[in-house]
């Protein structure tokens, strides 16, 4: 048989593909909830990625509350690097969306277009950074920001807030390599 040719369509995934067939199970208004939250995780990205280049090209938008607008501008006027990895170990890095380290402070930004969103996740590039640049948490500053739903969300956290989140990541990872040793 001669199969349709899809070049199209090669290394792409269908919204409701054969090996993510969870989908089965789906009624209609679930079906059409998934397909509107992927729909707006790609949109998300869409916005991540015209933030980034409008920030890294310092062009600067109209000022206003709205959400987009105050990210791409305040991480302009802070002069941040935009998508830093921050890495510990193959278990534990991310991605900051803006991010500095001038005169002992660490500014983290991050924006969200969507319905989730948590001051911890901050939280958590900061201990990863801290990590990474083997600084203490306690002998620097750090201002945190929110950007979601139109509002700038700021969070100041301390050494107590940062530490155990340090010490969770390093735990956590040394019982992950020795599970990986014991696998090999």
């Amino acid at each position: 048989m001669n199969f349709v040719k899809h070049s199209n369509l090669e290394g792409l995934h269908a919204p409701f593909s054969a090996s993510q067939s969870a989908w089965l199970r789906y009624d209609t208004e679930k079906a059409l909830t998934v397909y509107d939250n992927m729909r707006a995780k790609e949109r998300g990205t869409k916005l991540h990625d015209w933030a980034k280049r409008t920030i890294d090209l310092g062009i600067k938008q109209p000022r206003s509350n709205k959400t987009l607008y105050a990210y791409v501008n305040d991480a302009i006027g802070f002069k941040m690097s935009t998508e830093v990895v921050l890495y510990y170990s193959p278990y534990f890095f991310g991605t900051a969306d803006a991010i500095s380290f001038r005169n002992n402070k660490l500014r983290i930004h991050d924006l969200k277009t969507g319905k989730s969103g948590h001051m911890e996740q901050l939280e958590v590039y900061s201990a990863l950074f801290c990590l990474e640049y083997k600084i203490k948490p306690g002998d620097i500053q750090m201002e945190l920001r929110l950007y979601k739903d139109n509002e700038v969300i700021v969070h100041e956290p301390t050494a107590e807030d940062i530490l155990p989140i340090m010490d969770k990541i390093m735990s956590l990872n040394k019982a992950l390599e020795n599970f990986d040793d014991r696998e090999v």
